[in-house]
């Protein structure tokens, strides 16, 4: 129903003013009663076959929503009744901010496939932990990143602030230092740097009582050299995993008239790309890495296809967007027939 009925009616208006228009829409339908539980009933599967242990926590099941859908966790109840096993906010950066102009989010329908320029737009730090102040029956991620207008060389405190006051609030940090829309943000991937910033966020965890666990964001475009030299240093600071991959500025062979707009690409053109550097990622750590695989997942093949690759996790963004949320549903039934 969803892509016969409700998609083509969405993909009429602006993407971004459609989205929080669905947001909204999506509010207001839970305040009826008992929709919440219908809901649940339909699009939850609730087995212990799709428990994943991973970095000292239990997913109910290994399909989660990326960064950037939800960013300013306005949703996580909601979201967690359509059956995701872990919701990932952010990005959330120290100030609030409003992101690039607009328009600065694109359907690509050809190509099945979305271009954003967001840039980090979200509702600063201190609003966004407000709302984590529940408590949550899903595992909810952290991604952090930078302000815009924070120069490169005090970017570290940026994400130490975040760091700090998000502590309490959600089950795992996510370093985003790979999104292409915000300027210099992916020359933070360098050794030196990532280096100094882990080693000032274990300093924070290591005198929690609880130690939350860390993971780095990066980039589709990196070369393999490049990709190792991050291996090396989530190693030597005991970084607990990996997300593969954020978007990607390669738009080479695109289809749709929205195909130059600059920003970073997800949906299918980001699959096989994103498969290639999980697979190098967990042949290089021989499988002991937790990653986990985003990028260009719309069908549940497809999600396998990802897991095979070298994930233990998964996420989905642009997939929702084109297939509903539904897709989580079938993904999770896949998994159980294939037994993984």
């Amino acid at each position: 129903m969803y892509k016969k009925l409700i998609s083509p009616f969405l993909f009429l208006f602006d993407p971004e003013k459609i989205h929080n228009f669905t947001f909204l829409l999506i509010k207001i339908f839970f305040k009826v009663p008992l929709s919440g539980f219908l809901i649940r009933s339909y699009y939850n599967i609730d087995n212990n076959k799709l428990k994943r242990d991973l970095f000292g926590l239990t997913f109910s099941n290994p399909v989660g929503i990326a960064a950037g859908f939800d960013k300013n966790a306005t949703h996580i109840t909601e979201f967690e009744k359509f059956g995701f096993g872990f919701i990932e906010i952010g990005t959330v950066t120290p100030e609030p901010q409003k992101g690039n102009p607009k328009k600065r989010l694109f359907r690509l329908k050809e190509d099945d496939a979305i271009i954003n320029r967001m840039g980090f737009n979200n509702d600063g730090v201190l609003k966004i932990k407000k709302r984590l102040k529940k408590d949550y029956k899903v595992i909810i991620g952290g991604n952090i990143g930078k302000n815009k207008n924070t120069p490169n060389s005090e970017a570290k405190n940026d994400y130490l602030i975040c760091f700090k006051e998000l502590y309490d609030y959600v089950d795992y940090f996510v370093v985003n230092v790979s999104s292409p829309n915000t300027p210099g943000l992916r020359e933070l991937q360098s050794k030196d740097f990532l280096n100094d910033l882990f080693k000032d966020l274990n300093e924070i965890r290591f005198k929690k009582n609880i130690s939350r666990p860390i993971l780095i964001k990066i980039s589709p475009d990196l070369s393999n050299e490049k990709i190792v030299e991050i291996l090396d240093v989530i190693k030597d600071n005991k970084i607990d995993g990996v997300i593969a991959t954020n978007t990607t500025i390669d738009t080479v062979n695109l289809k749709s008239r929205n195909k130059n707009e600059k920003g970073g690409l997800s949906g299918a053109p980001l699959y096989n790309k994103s498969n290639e550097v999980i697979s190098f990622i967990s042949k290089k750590t021989k499988g002991k890495l937790p990653i986990i695989g985003v990028g260009g997942i719309s069908t549940p093949k497809q999600a396998i296809e990802k897991i095979r690759s070298g994930a233990h996790l998964i996420q989905l963004y642009t997939g929702i967007i084109y297939e509903g949320p539904g897709i989580v549903r079938k993904i999770n039934k896949k998994l159980l027939d294939q037994e993984l």
